[in-house]
């Protein structure tokens, strides 16, 4: 036999490897060059060479292959300790694919034949000593956990009560349980010590799936009431259905039959959500003590028709007054126990305007908001909010932002201000103050501001306390100036009543998108913890302009300025892709202004918190919440160059067309070409606030890529949610909203994760708790998934319980 023949055949694994570690070299120096041209890190254009150098020796033999690897690999391991430190997650795409091919090259079916039997020499001596300095970075990098911050709640009480409307401890009688929208229950049979035995209780599913013909934005962000003895769910698509709340079984649904509203189907709505439903007792009202004086404008009349009554917000437009005993409509409510919430709005696209989020209910009104679509025009339907008779469906005030100042009901055949700031979320109401609580949104389109009016300017993105008698206001204040970020406020303002060193002040906070936390005096709006002015980026494009400051509270979850360095990748490839992305980019920090180069948007459109909000627990005077962190990219587009781009595909898909403005908009999530962000973990948390100092006690990543990978692995890297939280007296908060499909249970005290039910499908919505007739306390959850997150979807509502 051939000795050349056989040395031919053991050299092809060191030949082919060789190719594979050239053609990588030869693309990292691509991308490098790439990099460096946009003033980027110098690291990707020298291994780029290095590795193509030592590819070209392996291929042709030589064994200073081994020496220059060893030496890359070393660099590349200070380098990457010098950029990220022992940050696991930030070390794999630095270093996991070089020592992964360290140890191949060590291998010696890949060793011998380059060596030609000779001594391995310092070469692969020094290879060896580069692999096992990998491997322990990477060991010692296990022991640490960046981003963490370990703490211990040392009371189980602030000497406080909760101040919110009373109830029966066993219901949850609104979408944040109470008109406070604090999202505390009073039930305690679930500790920390028990917490974990939780099991399912029953499933039921609502026969509601998305379908071919519905929008991709349909999604279940549902938080059933439980009141009445009864659950009542909604659905995406407005039925509303009751369930005995110990079995689940069905007692009644009521379907609206939406309309398409003249088009072929749902598919080209922006939104197919109904996010809950209101509630109204008159019974209940009677036995309470007084609230707030009685509406002038109202008689307070109790119906025999239906004494508790079930609001229904649906698609298309209207708002229904339903029996909440039987499911039948109230015939005493409107035309019929409908209103036509079209009324004076003007024409809108079909699916454009009609309320996503529960009206807001008091002793004698009902109140609604609406959602708009986002990006399509200066020409959408109005924000106006109105206030019906809560029996008769009467319209006794209605508030618009770009006519703030009358509030008296409009004349037939006027219409509201077209594209005045809405309020698409849910209200927060203290009947004694007499005040509800508007989280405003923004005045579309969202990234170009140059046609604002001074109304809309001074109501969008702000907090709006409205006199609930007359619909007058009666404070606001602005929480983004002149806002070209999507910056609404999105999560329902949380109403409870503080310990401060000036003694229990009423206070209400409210969650942002930018991170903050702003915690005001809901009885003039004055802030209770600081808020200070910040200088930001200016330079909008022409026509429009800039605030110089932007508004931070102290207490705020705001991250901090994303650098080069931050970026991400599974390998070095699609990292240098997105530090290409990043650079490529305009980028100055928070609230760098759209441009026609195309912007970072940090924290993105999702927000570090957006309708999911906040949850309080009022008797220990702590804030438990669910940070996210995703860097979205806006780019604006001449309108003349509108028509010719990818087209609207939904309001976070190609190109907004903004018609009326001089600029349309592409929005999307910051990713790589792999589909993963761009920016590093961890992208969700849960956290505890101190709330009688102000400081964070614990913050934890939550959530695993178990249902958002290509490989259903339950990594723990932290991932966004969307959706609610709540807290209980047993000292046990639930969270749902994160992307893979779990219901959670944590410690208050620590934030230690007790429990994780698996679910049939995501629930990005806010999970609820309750008694059932049995006297056991459950934690029900709707599990439907959401559209443009792309969970998987369903149709379920899943109760859980300890085992009797």
């Amino acid at each position: 036999m051939s000795t050349d023949g056989a040395l031919s055949k053991n050299r092809l694994l060191p030949t082919l490897l060789g190719l594979v570690i050239l053609l990588m070299g030869l693309v990292l120096l691509g991308l490098g060059v790439k990099l460096l041209q946009l003033g980027g890190s110098l690291y990707y254009l020298l291994a780029g060479i290095g590795f193509a150098v030592t590819g070209i020796l392996l291929i042709t033999g030589r064994r200073a292959a081994f020496g220059l690897y060893a030496a890359i690999l070393f660099a590349s391991t200070v380098w990457a300790l010098w950029e990220v430190g022992l940050d696991w997650w930030q070390l794999v795409p630095r270093l996991a694919l070089w020592f992964a091919l360290g140890i191949v090259m060590l291998l010696p079916w890949f060793r011998r034949p380059v060596l030609r039997g000779q001594p391995g020499g310092k070469g692969t001596g020094a290879l060896t000593v580069a692999v096992v300095l990998a491997g322990l970075t990477a060991l010692a990098s296990q022991f640490t956990n960046p981003g963490e911050l370990k703490g211990q709640l040392d009371r189980d009480t602030a000497g406080t009560t909760s101040a919110a409307p009373a109830m029966p401890d066993g219901d949850w009688q609104s979408y944040g349980r109470t008109a406070f929208g604090d999202r505390y229950s009073p039930l305690a049979q679930i500790t920390p010590d028990n917490a974990n035995k939780l099991v399912p209780a029953w499933t039921y599913r609502t026969g509601d799936i998305p379908g071919p013909n519905d929008p991709g934005e349909t999604t279940a962000e549902n938080t059933p009431l439980k009141v009445n003895g009864m659950l009542y769910v909604c659905t995406p698509h407005s039925q509303v259905i009751a369930l005995d709340p110990d079995t689940g079984k069905e007692i009644w649904r009521y379907d609206p039959k939406i309309s398409t509203q003249n088009a072929a189907n749902f598919k080209g709505w922006a939104h197919m959500t109904c996010r809950g439903v209101s509630y109204h007792d008159d019974a209940a009202y009677a036995a309470a003590p007084a609230q707030s004086p009685a509406t002038p404008a109202v008689a307070s009349n109790a119906s025999n028709v239906c004494p508790r009554r079930i609001f229904l917000p649906t698609a298309d437009t209207r708002l229904i007054a339903l029996n909440a005993d039987t499911g039948k409509v109230c015939e005493d409510f409107g035309n019929k126990g409908a209103i036509d919430l079209s009324a004076n709005i003007g024409t809108f696209a079909a699916g454009g305007y009609y309320s996503t989020s529960p009206p807001a209910v008091t002793k004698d009104l009902v109140v609604i908001g609406g959602h708009v679509t986002d990006n399509v025009s200066t020409d959408e339907p109005s924000g106006v909010i109105r206030a019906f008779d809560v029996h008769t469906g009467r319209l006794v005030w209605n508030w618009d932002s770009g006519n703030p100042d009358d509030t008296t009901p409009l004349a037939e055949g006027k219409s509201y201000t077209r594209n005045s700031p809405n309020m698409w979320s849910m209200f927060a109401v203290d009947e004694k103050l007499g005040m509800l609580y508007l989280p405003m949104g923004n005045q579309t389109p969202d990234q170009w501001g140059g046609d604002r009016t001074d109304e809309s300017e001074k109501y969008s993105a702000s907090i709006v306390a409205l006199d609930i008698a007359t619909g007058k206001v009666r404070w606001n204040m602005q929480l983004t100036h002149h806002d070209l970020w999507d910056m609404d406020v999105g999560g329902q303002p949380t109403l409870m009543d503080m310990k401060t060193a000036d003694g229990i002040k009423p206070a209400v906070l409210v969650s942002t998108k930018q991170g903050s936390i702003y915690v005001l005096d809901r009885s003039n709006g004055q802030p209770i913890i600081p808020i200070n002015e910040i200088p930001v980026p200016g330079g909008a494009v022409a026509g429009d302009r800039t605030s110089p400051t932007q508004p931070k509270s102290d207490l705020n979850f705001m991250p901090p300025p994303l650098k080069e360095r931050d970026m991400w990748g599974v390998t070095p490839f699609d990292q240098a892709l997105c530090r290409i992305d990043f650079k490529s980019l305009r980028y100055e920090g928070p609230f760098t202004p759209p441009s026609l180069q195309g912007s970072i948007v940090y924290p993105g459109n999702f927000g570090v918190f957006d309708w999911g909000g906040i949850s309080v627990d009022p008797v220990r005077q702590i804030a438990f919440v669910n940070p996210s962190y995703m860097a979205f990219r806006s780019k604006l587009v001449p309108a003349a160059e509108v028509e010719g781009g990818p087209g609207r595909k939904s309001e976070t898909e190609g190109v907004q067309p903004n018609k009326g403005a001089p600029y349309g908009v592409i929005l999307e999530a910051l990713l790589s070409p792999m589909g993963l962000p761009c920016q590093a973990p961890a992208w969700g948390y849960v956290a505890a606030v101190d709330l009688t100092n102000h400081q964070t006690i614990w913050k934890h990543k939550n959530g695993t890529v178990r249902d958002s990978s290509p490989v259903p692995i339950p990594l723990s890297m932290g991932v966004p949610s969307l959706g609610g939280t709540f807290t209980t007296a047993g000292g046990v908060a639930f969270l749902s909203g994160t992307l893979d499909q779990y219901l959670r249970a944590y410690d208050v005290r620590n934030g230690k994760q007790l429990w994780e039910g698996r679910l049939p499908a995501g629930a990005q919505t806010t999970p609820m708790t309750y008694t059932g007739k049995d006297g056991k306390q459950y934690v029900l959850v709707v599990a439907g998934g959401h559209g443009s997150l792309g969970t998987k979807q369903g149709d379920y509502v899943m109760a859980f319980k300890l085992p009797d």
